[in-house]
């Protein structure tokens, strides 16, 4: 349920239906829009009786309403306004389309910082890449581990580019904080939920990948886990699931980001490369992603992908990713966007 506070109310009133609420056993999350003040509520509520109609007679609390979705804080019964992440000057959800990109794994100083250049100077507005990579195979390469975060950092460092990079076990949280600037939990890890616990508990924004045979609110309920830790700094990213078609890696579900921009407050990025795992089709379904209200994409680019360690097929030449950004303006500005990482 969320409790609607009156337009008026003190500071004290809603300090007493967080304190009425941590009594009876329950959570109380605070969102405080330009309109209302909500309290959402996490917890057993069955198991108090009568607790909506003694939260009802409280002073400052206009009214109290089941939610009816089973997901609760990430819902836009808890939160009307959209959610804008800001990290550095980049917002994420506001009005600027956001463009991640960089190469699928650290492999080397050079194709780190030549990609970074790249794309800073393409428009990117956030620097993507892996240190460490899960793998279908465990003969595949799977990242450089620390090594690969001081590149990543460093490229960061020099082009002035947020970084994002995954994040693959709760161990490993402390660590990646230290260098990212977005921490990414992989489809694979969508329902880890002793991670997604760890990642709440961090100081920085989590983008949360869909998995690969995830329904929509099988995907909340993981964001869910994430923000009842008390971290509200969330990104959802569609990146294609598993379907019966074998002539792509993945299906890429572009009707997800209309859906999830009904469903929830929080801000949606597509994920082309994954989406579909050919190079030539991430910029159609880039294109229809910005067109479907995405609030940003994220590609990857490498400076010969044939020779990849990693997703070569699906990965974009320096060539292809600056007239990919060619492409993307227009239609960013048609649907009512500007491009974050343009610049003079």
């Amino acid at each position: 349920m969320i409790i609607v506070m009156k337009t008026a109310c003190q500071e004290s009133d809603v300090a007493e239906v967080m304190l009425r609420l941590d009594r009876s056993g329950l959570k109380g999350h605070l969102s405080t829009g330009v309109e209302r003040t909500v309290i959402g509520v996490v917890g057993v509520i069955s198991a108090v009786p009568d607790l909506r109609e003694r939260l009802e007679l409280m002073p400052g609390v206009e009214e109290v309403i089941r939610i009816s979705r089973p997901f609760k804080l990430s819902s836009r019964e808890f939160k009307r306004e959209d959610t804008v992440i800001r990290v550095g000057d980049v917002s994420i959800g506001g009005d600027q389309l956001v463009v991640m990109a960089g190469p699928c794994a650290a492999e080397t100083r050079e194709q780190v910082m030549s990609t970074a250049r790249i794309a800073r100077a393409a428009g990117a507005s956030i620097l993507r890449g892996g240190a460490f990579k899960p793998s279908t195979s465990p003969y595949s390469f799977r990242g450089l581990g620390e090594d690969g975060l001081k590149i990543l950092a460093e490229a960061r460092e020099e082009t002035g580019l947020p970084l994002i990079t995954e994040v693959l076990t709760p161990e490993d949280v402390e660590l990646v904080v230290r260098y990212a600037d977005i921490l990414q939990v992989g489809a694979r890890n969508m329902q880890n939920f002793i991670l997604l616990d760890e990642v709440g508990r961090a100081n920085k924004p989590v983008m949360l990948k869909r998995g690969m045979s995830a329904t929509i609110e099988e995907w909340l309920l993981a964001v869910e886990y994430i923000l009842s830790q008390g971290n509200r700094q969330v990104i959802l990213c569609e990146r294609g699931i598993r379907t019966f078609e074998n002539y792509t890696r993945n299906t890429m579900d572009i009707s997800a980001i209309p859906i999830i921009d009904k469903l929830s407050h929080l801000p949606i990025i597509a994920d082309p490369s994954h989406g579909t795992g050919k190079w030539y089709l991430v910029a159609p379904m880039a294109l229809a992603a910005v067109a479907a209200g995405a609030d940003g994409l994220m590609v990857e680019v490498h400076p010969n992908p044939d020779t990849a360690l990693k997703d070569g097929a699906q990965s974009l030449t320096f060539e292809h990713f600056q007239e990919l950004m060619k492409q993307i303006a227009p239609v960013a500005a048609a649907v009512g966007r500007t491009m974050a990482g343009k610049r003079a």
